[in-house]
């Protein structure tokens, strides 16, 4: 489509549109369509033809149902946090902004469960339930500002999801609209129920499935006291081996998360935690429950980390030096980025006994590549965010964090892990679902989003590669090569 075609598609499309959705809310003038043409992974950049923000779940579905008909691509929109350009535009589509949909529909605390609309922040669900004595466990970083809608695309996790698990385990219903159209509820008020686990499919699918214009979250009590310990460490494979090490000892961490010294470093100037700068790591560990629980755990694991090598380790002595603590690790992204003027966050999954050998191949790579790496993760569940610092305007920078990126998610595979644990796959880690999954299975996924959405409108070109696509991949590997992945011969 040439510039006066769009201008045409645009106007038309935008006349259709404005009949279906109340007030001034179908963006189509340029000026209104550059703020939404990235996410939270800002070196993707395309200005949609158009932008909607529906007010209602029967606007959503007039839109689709009129996107359907002119075979118009679709990418709905959250707040757009997102770190993997899952919420990139369609230079011909539409993007669907589902901001207006923010209302906190019930609290049934005596049910456990509370009733929202997509655009609800995440943590505006914990605050809204506070009086109640309830919470809603996943925290994202971004859980100020990202909102539920975007966390049941990407999967999202958390500093807390390995206790209480991701985004999957803690929603018990969402309602999506189909690109025809239809509205459809997956799951229930019950733990489980009968055939296929389509609300399982639904978290993590992008986008590509359906529309969530309603999510049913489990709410959790309070816990009566939970600590934290900071535990410094003089090397990072060794901080890495002490989170195996406390796993293997039967103890279950709220949280369990990692950074390193110059993730340490821009934290503590950002935030002042009260972090070991000369620290090559720490390690914070959370344990929540009962008082008795809480300080026997809290005992045990002040003892494992010493016996694991740490040379420093603190027990937060109140719930605002434990904040204090926490904000510091929450804070690492924005932190890092007041030390470099652009970085690249990776966000791939490993068996944590691998940890140690994971985090020195990091470490020769970036020496490699001359980019600096600081590393900040999800230790517990071994969920990798290696932040790739570059800077956009030297030539060739960000190609080369690129490739630094995915060699990065190309060792989680190779070690038995997975290319994402919660930022999702958008376009950063396309190629990389070729590393992991055979002809056969992406061709599966292919075959479940036909089912949904059969013209491919919703969210086209993300998450699952053609198998074209793969194919170039694997001549790209076997041409440098470079035959670390077998299945790729198939091609």
């Amino acid at each position: 489509m040439n510039e006066s075609e769009r201008t045409r598609q645009r106007e038309r499309l935008a006349a259709r549109l404005r009949a279906k959705v109340e007030g001034a809310h179908v963006l189509s003038s340029a000026e209104e369509l550059k703020p939404y043409e990235c996410d939270g992974l800002a070196a993707y950049r395309v200005v949609p033809l158009l932008v909607v923000l529906p007010g209602s779940p029967e606007e959503v579905q007039a839109v689709l149902r009129i996107c359907h008909e002119e075979r118009t691509p679709v990418v709905a929109r959250g707040a757009g946090t997102g770190l993997s350009g899952g919420a990139l535009p369609h230079e011909d589509g539409v993007l669907l902004s589902l901001a207006r949909l923010n209302r906190i529909l019930s609290i049934e605390p005596d049910n456990g469960f509370a009733r929202v609309q997509p655009g609800v922040r995440n943590l505006a669900i914990s605050e809204a339930a506070r009086p109640h004595g309830l919470y809603y466990a996943p925290d994202p970083s971004s859980q100020i500002a990202c909102s539920i809608g975007g966390n049941v695309a990407e999967n999202a996790g958390g500093v807390h999801c390995l206790k209480y698990g991701l985004t999957v385990n803690n929603v018990l219903a969402v309602e999506i609209i189909t690109m025809e159209g239809e509205r459809v509820t997956l799951g229930g008020g019950g733990l489980d129920g009968p055939g296929y686990d389509l609300l399982a499919l639904i978290n993590g699918s992008e986008g590509m499935l359906g529309v969530v214009v309603e999510v049913t979250v489990k709410l959790l009590p309070i816990p009566q006291r939970a600590q934290v310990a900071l535990a410094a460490f003089d090397q990072v494979e060794t901080a890495g081996q002490a989170v195996a090490d406390i796993i293997a000892a039967g103890i279950l961490p709220a949280g369990l998360e990692m950074m390193d010294n110059l993730s340490i470093r821009a934290a503590e100037d950002f935030v002042h935690a009260g972090y070991p700068t000369d620290a090559a790591a720490i390690l914070l560990c959370e344990v929540d429950g009962g008082n008795e629980e809480v300080s026997e755990d809290i005992a045990r694991v002040r003892q494992r980390l010493l016996d694991s090598g740490a040379t420093e380790v603190r027990t937060a002595s109140d719930d605002v030096e434990r904040a204090r603590f926490w904000a510091g690790r929450k804070a690492s992204f924005p932190a890092v980025g007041r030390i470099s003027p652009d970085y690249y966050c990776m966000d791939g999954t490993i068996p944590r006994k691998h940890l140690p050998h994971v985090l020195r191949e990091i470490a020769r790579y970036s020496k490699e590549s001359g980019l600096r790496v600081a590393n900040v993760f999800h230790a517990g569940d071994g969920n990798l965010h290696p932040l790739i610092l570059y800077d956009a305007n030297i030539s060739g920078q960000l190609e080369l964090a690129e490739q630094v990126g995915g060699r990065v998610l190309e060792l989680c595979v190779e070690v038995g892990g997975t290319i994402t644990g919660e930022h999702g796959v958008g376009l950063e880690k396309i190629n990389q679902m070729c590393a992991q999954f055979p002809p056969e299975e992406l061709q599966m996924f292919h075959d479940v989003k036909s089912v949904f959405d059969r013209h491919g409108l919703l969210n086209p070109g993300k998450a699952i590669p053609t198998l074209n696509r793969c194919a170039e991949f694997g001549a790209m590997h076997v041409k440098a090569g470079d035959l670390r992945f077998p299945h790729l011969e198939r091609f």
